[in-house]
């Protein structure tokens, strides 16, 4: 069979189509300035790099149940999984434009031709019966020439990859938010025990003081002042109690449970938050799937301004159709029955009253927002790996003056109570003594919800946990 005399042009275009226009992406440096000591280099998100069960370097069985519970049950997350598969299948869609599109229509008619049809000549028609059967295979294939369908499938792969890293930001917040939550409740814990403690002993120092004031050895004062204290210290057990109730409820919500049959054994705080590594490289904050995020969607957003500039040029569509054609159902596969067109089209814009230039300028612009963003995610990274430091810094260095107060109102407590066993002081001064050792150990443990959060927080900030690599 004779070559048809458009097919060499057509064939030339699919050959030639490798041109895209447009700007190729470079990743631009991760921030326009940086600390000299972070070291900080042009962008390599590794935000793929798996970063593990981070909060296994606090060893603590009860947290790591919350968290394989939070991963598996919270909602959030689950609706962040379905953005990642929404953006690979919008992908995928636009991946299908580089191939041609192909339709089989077969199709049968019968016809009825009336013998009555009105005709200039007056002569008698006999209805006539026409049988059509036809099996057509389409084609419609638009030519790349400008890289307008390259460019858009760049876009939204960039786009699929930015829509995991933020699903990766999701999974971190929601397992950092369970650890602080955790910490919390326990901090809390640890202070009603305390409270426990002190509202018992504030009750006994009220009765004690109501006794003298019956016996008329002291002022009403020192009794009503015995009393106002014991009842602002109820009302702290009962907010201290309220906080660890709201705080469980959000520990429910985040495992994706219902908050009303939620638990969390009680469990004191009484350990240290683990060290930080000194030193950390600037290429841990790489790891940060939100500064990944930024940096895909810049990508992407570059590559609209091809697809935007692409509409300057003319759009070369291939289209065809081939099949067989028969009144006859016997003879449709002969090669007579044989039928085929192919033939390229163009459609060229000539007036657009700015509109394409318009597009293309609003491309740039976006892309410089992107930019932007992304440079602006690298900044944010770094003040809250600084302020997670400093955090870490002087709370530990409160928590050494704590701790001095702490052993200082115990020791205070244990001298008043030999005097007190040796007659030298009364029963109400020794409940004073460890009311202050119990105030101290109440403030110990609000510190100690504080430090841990900061850890979490540090960990969070870096992108996940670390090791010694």
């Amino acid at each position: 069979m004779k070559t048809p005399p458009l097919l060499g042009p057509c064939l030339f275009l699919l050959v030639t189509a490798s041109c895209a226009v447009g700007p190729d992406y470079r990743r631009p440096a991760a921030a326009p300035t940086a600390p000299a000591d972070w070291r900080w280099k042009a962008a390599e998100p590794r935000d793929a790099v798996p970063k593990g069960a981070w909060w296994n370097v606090f060893n603590d069985d009860a947290l790591a149940r919350l968290e394989t519970n939070a991963l598996a049950n919270n909602q959030d997350l689950r609706a962040a999984v379905a953005r990642v598969d929404q953006a690979r299948a919008a992908a995928r869609l636009t991946r299908s434009q580089f191939f041609p599109e192909l339709s089989l229509d077969p199709a049968v008619s019968r016809q009825r031709v009336s013998g009555n049809e009105p005709i200039p000549f007056p002569i008698k028609l006999k209805p006539v019966y026409l049988d059509s059967f036809q099996v057509p295979l389409d084609l419609s294939y638009e030519v790349d020439l400008w890289g307008r369908v390259r460019r858009s499938f760049e876009s939204a792969r960039a786009q699929a990859q930015a829509t995991a890293a933020d699903c990766q930001n999701v999974l971190l917040t929601l397992t950092a938010d369970v650890a602080v939550n955790y910490f919390l409740l326990r901090s809390l814990d640890s202070q009603i025990a305390t409270l426990h403690r002190l509202v018992q002993l504030r009750g006994d120092a009220a009765r004690i003081l109501n006794a003298r004031f019956a016996a008329g050895t002291i002022p009403e004062m020192d009794a009503a002042q015995a009393a106002a204290d014991l009842a602002a210290t109820k009302s702290e057990l009962a907010d201290t109690a309220r906080q660890r109730a709201e705080t469980l409820d959000a520990l429910a919500l985040l495992c994706g449970q219902p908050a009303s049959s939620f638990i969390v054994t009680e469990r004191p705080l009484d350990e240290n938050p683990p060290l930080v590594p000194i030193g950390l490289p600037s290429s841990v904050l790489e790891r940060r799937p939100d500064i990944a995020a930024a940096e895909r969607a810049l990508a992407a957003k570059n590559a609209q301004i091809g697809v935007a500039r692409a509409a300057y040029f003319p759009v070369v569509r291939l289209t065809g159709q081939a099949g067989y054609l028969s009144g006859e159902a016997n003879n449709l596969f002969n090669m007579d029955s044989l039928t085929f067109s192919l033939g390229p089209s163009a459609s060229l814009p000539v007036f657009t009253a700015g509109r394409t230039a318009a597009q293309v300028r609003q491309a740039e612009a976006v892309c410089r927002e992107a930019l932007a963003n992304y440079q602006q995610s690298a900044l944010t990274a770094f003040k809250e790996v600084e302020d997670s430091l400093a955090q870490i810094t002087f709370w530990n260095q409160q928590a050494d003056s704590q701790k001095e107060a702490l052993a200082s109102a115990r020791r205070v407590s244990e001298l008043t109570q030999a005097r007190s066993d040796a007659g030298v002081l009364t029963g109400l001064e020794y409940i004073s003594a460890q009311c202050l050792a119990l105030q101290q150990e109440k403030q110990t443990a609000a510190l100690s919800a504080s430090r841990f959060a900061a850890t979490v927080r540090l960990i969070k900030a870096l992108g996940g946990g670390w090791n010694e690599q």
